[in-house]
């Protein structure tokens, strides 16, 4: 088995960056509230490498640190560090080998959007930063079990049918989440439970009002390609 000392100096260069990227990213889980003890995970896949970031299993937030971090291939094998990755290594492994655009993935119990995966409903795209963010309705996957890449399989199978998501709610689970990296992916849970929350808050005062699906393409498209700095 390959260890971080078979790698060129360029992929130890990336991987001591990366560390410090998804240790410090997992600070901003804590600050939105999107995570309770040592629920949830931050990864991030190297460029240099078919390699991964990720949290260890069960360390609790204040714990982590850099050298805390597990480096993984893309087949879940540990590669580098002393603590057991998270148990969501595999899926998350899985979803970088089949859908190589993505480099960064997170998943999180945040409270409104598990709530809807409770229910297994879509949460509907009445808002325009949902069109924005998600280009439509933030999708329910399908149930699976922890531990395997079973979970990993379902979130790609249904981000194949909302292309332009970044989220996925697992059904009885929670969130995962995809970016072009971490930062990109944690941004995306943020938005996830923030439209989770408002969505459930709109259901208690009546029915939501849908917006049409070509007004929902010309947010999506006006977000992503003129909103911010380019």
């Amino acid at each position: 088995m390959a260890t971080l000392e078979d790698y060129s100096p360029q992929v130890r260069a990336e991987v001591k960056a990366v560390r410090e990227v998804v240790a410090n990213l997992h600070r901003q889980l804590i600050k939105w509230n999107l995570v309770v003890w040592t629920a949830g995970n931050v990864s991030q896949r190297l460029h240099s490498a078919d390699l991964m970031v990720i949290k260890p299993s069960g360390v609790r937030y204040e714990d982590l640190t850099p050298q805390s971090m597990v480096v993984t291939d893309l087949d879940g094998n540990v590669v580098d560090g002393t603590e057991a990755p998270s148990s969501d290594t595999l899926s998350h492994a899985y979803i970088y080998r089949h859908r190589p655009d993505v480099f960064g993935v997170v998943h999180t119990h945040s409270t409104y959007a598990t709530a809807w995966g409770a229910i297994g409903e879509n949460i509907p795209c009445g808002l325009t930063m949902m069109g924005d963010e998600f280009g439509g309705p933030v999708p329910i996957g399908p149930f699976r079990l922890i531990g395997s890449e079973a979970i990993g399989k379902g979130v790609v199978e249904t981000l194949e049918k909302y292309p332009h998501s970044p989220a996925v709610i697992m059904q009885n689970h929670g969130p995962f989440t995809v970016g072009k990296d971490a930062e990109a992916a944690v941004k995306a849970a943020a938005m996830t439970e923030e439209v989770a929350h408002t969505m459930w808050a709109a259901r208690q005062l009546g029915d939501i009002i849908p917006i049409d699906p070509a007004d929902i393409a010309r947010l999506n498209d006006r977000y992503q390609n003129v909103y911010g700095q380019h």
